[in-house]
């Protein structure tokens, strides 16, 4: 489990393709403290590691995992937040983040205002209903507040430390951002559905 809360942003060295998977190395300054098959979230996606440098790691993403996050679209020199997984004694600073993806939203606009960003995502119909203003989700493994809801989609504010520390800064109109709804909602949405049937 994750807070959402990114720990640093990782340098895509490589990319090698088996079979259907994706076979990714990656730089970070915390490699040499991990351990083999430990969960580090990538973009909000968790996968297993596997340390070979003090520098350097490798994490599988198979064909589930690409077929529902951006990682398919990573090129070399790419930077991708991560976060180690939350100790059981940890503080939570973000919201629960499980590190499953539910899938990709589309920036449609970035906004620029005095001392903040605004970027604004279309959503799937199918998925609005786990979306709250005010309330919690995932874009790329950040934990983000929603400001606004609209028919169509949703928008967040990102702080200026959020924009500098995170691959937020590097997001364009038109990019794939990783998404992971609100647990809890989803949960709440599914049983609510069960009792209208």
């Amino acid at each position: 489990m994750f807070t959402g809360i990114i720990e640093e942003q990782g340098i895509v060295k490589d990319i090698v393709k088996q079979k259907g998977n994706l076979l990714i190395t990656v730089e970070s300054s915390f490699t040499s403290k991990l351990k083999l098959n430990e969960s580090v979230s990538h973009n909000g996606a968790c996968l297993s590691i596997i340390p070979f440098t003090k520098k350097q790691y490798r994490v599988m993403a198979v064909q589930e995992t690409l077929d529902r996050t951006n990682l398919k679209d990573l090129k070399k020199g790419d930077t991708i937040n991560l976060e180690r997984s939350m100790a059981a004694n940890g503080q939570m600073d973000g919201h629960f983040v499980l590190g499953h993806v539910d899938g990709v939203v589309k920036c449609t606009a970035v906004k620029k205002l005095a001392g903040s960003h605004v970027f604004t995502f279309a959503c799937p119909k199918a998925d609005m209903n786990y979306i709250v203003e005010k309330g919690s989700v995932s874009l790329n493994g950040v934990s983000l507040t929603i400001a606004k809801v609209s028919s169509t989609g949703f928008s967040v504010a990102i702080i200026p430390y959020t924009f500098a520390h995170t691959n937020f800064k590097n997001i364009k109109v038109g990019d794939a951002v990783n998404v992971e709804y609100d647990v809890l909602g989803k949960y709440v949405v599914r049983y609510l559905a069960k009792l209208k049937k």
